[in-house]
């Protein structure tokens, strides 16, 4: 039997089609059914062109993509013989906006897509209240952000050799006390407890508030159990608080770009990626498992790449980053510059690659410069790692992990422990 699934609640649009056998799902078509063409619009267009066009690919990763494409950009100077030297500072304020987008973008999921998509399966009535957190911590995230992006989306204040923002001590502060109040609001609302007692024992019976009803709504329907796929991670993104690496069945090894090739899939306008024509999981849970996070490799030996153990992977990001983004504010110095690169050369003539980290996981960007103008451009979102078919005879790891649920409700929220978005899938 065969049912099509349109999902809702996603950037973009996505149908899954459903194969069932003896009342379980054998098999899971997986189909983003539009196509956009920004790599096609950006060629012939100047090289800084990218930086303007590329955010305009996902309305909430967009800063991961400018960053991403400011990199490959730099990548590309390096190659040509320029000397880019990114200032500490500059660094900082990268990680810090690129930060803050990653935990909007996790708390927006776990109380728009996580709890009433959960609520549902469990037959049970959550208070709107949800909404309201999600969009104050949304909110209040986007404006620390702001304070050096200038605005969100579609910041452009990522360039090549630093960043255009100087920040004063005064808009330090106010990003300072704009993290201290998402800190009050995880420990008060979104955890139940303090970050320190968090970090102390890092044990989900622990945890209280609104997470608890995550959690016990997640064991209610035995996700410790489910959503399983082929305990592979990757993750591509160098950055100051993720490590970047590759995990294939206990065995951990470096991550190498020539490694990764794109896939033509059949009846969907996106692409599927392999590393070593394996099929890799990207994004949280892929990263606490390369950092060898305590507390998620501890549920990772007792569940394994589970549902629950991907969700409680985004949940301890969360903290993590919280407490990241405070030390990169206090160690911040004003007087360094803020941008090393004086003049843009005119007839740039470069091959780069930029690589990020996003909230989804890695991103990559891949641009051919001749005599300054974009030559190719092509683009490889976390979502093709998560949500393609696979490669010829070998699942996706969303498929794979959707195979055995007992119905189209269970294996839709496996599906979203992904994180769904679209939109860059079929850019």
């Amino acid at each position: 039997m065969k049912i099509k699934h349109f999902v809702e609640k996603v950037e973009g649009e996505t149908e899954l089609e459903f194969d069932f056998k003896n009342g379980i799902v054998n098999n899971v078509n997986i189909i983003f059914p539009f196509y956009r063409g920004i790599e096609e619009i950006l060629k012939s267009r100047d090289a800084l062109d990218a930086l303007v066009i590329t955010p305009r690919v996902c309305g909430i990763c967009n800063h991961a993509h400018l960053i991403a494409s400011t990199r490959a950009i730099e990548n590309g100077l390096i190659d040509a013989g320029v000397n880019i030297h990114l200032t500490p500072k500059a660094i900082s304020l990268r990680e810090f906006t690129l930060c803050c987008e990653i935990i909007q973008s996790h708390f927006k999921w776990f109380y728009l897509v996580a709890m009433p998509q959960l609520a549902n399966l469990n037959k049970l009535t959550i208070s709107d209240n949800h909404i309201l957190k999600a969009s104050w911590v949304s909110i209040n995230t986007v404006k620390a952000l702001a304070i050096f992006a200038g605005q969100w989306p579609h910041s452009g204040y990522v360039v090549p050799g630093g960043v255009s923002c100087d920040p004063t001590y005064e808009e330090i502060i106010q990003a300072e006390a704009l993290i201290d109040d998402i800190i009050r609001f995880t420990q008060q609302e979104f955890l139940g407890i303090s970050i320190d007692e968090y970090y102390k024992t890092k044990e989900i019976s622990n945890i209280n508030g609104d997470m608890i009803e995550i959690l016990n709504m997640l064991n209610n329907q035995n996700m410790q159990e489910k959503g399983k796929s082929y305990n592979r991670f990757l993750a591509l993104g160098k950055h100051l608080v993720f490590k970047d690496g590759q995990y294939d069945q206990n065995i951990y090894g470096t991550a190498k770009i020539e490694y990764i090739k794109e896939h033509i899939q059949t009846g969907s306008k996106a692409k599927s990626v392999a590393y070593e024509n394996k099929c890799y999981e990207v994004g949280p849970l892929a990263r606490a498992i390369l950092e060898k996070n305590d507390f998620i490799m501890d549920m990772h030996s007792k569940y394994q790449d589970s549902a629950l153990t991907r969700v409680c992977a985004r949940m301890d990001e969360i903290v993590k980053l919280l407490i990241y983004t405070k030390k990169l504010l206090a160690n911040l110095n004003v007087k360094e510059l803020s941008c090393t690169l004086p003049k843009f050369p005119k007839d740039l003539e470069a091959n780069g690659t930029g690589i990020v980290e996003a909230a989804r996981g890695s991103l990559i960007h891949q641009s051919i410069i001749k005599g300054g103008k974009i030559q190719n451009y092509n683009i490889i979102t976390p979502t093709q790692w998560n949500l393609s078919n696979g490669i010829e005879k070998t699942s996706g790891i969303a498929t794979k992990a959707m195979k055995g649920s007992i119905n189209t409700e269970e294996a839709t929220f496996i599906f979203r422990t992904f994180d769904v978005c679209s939109v860059c899938t079929t850019h």
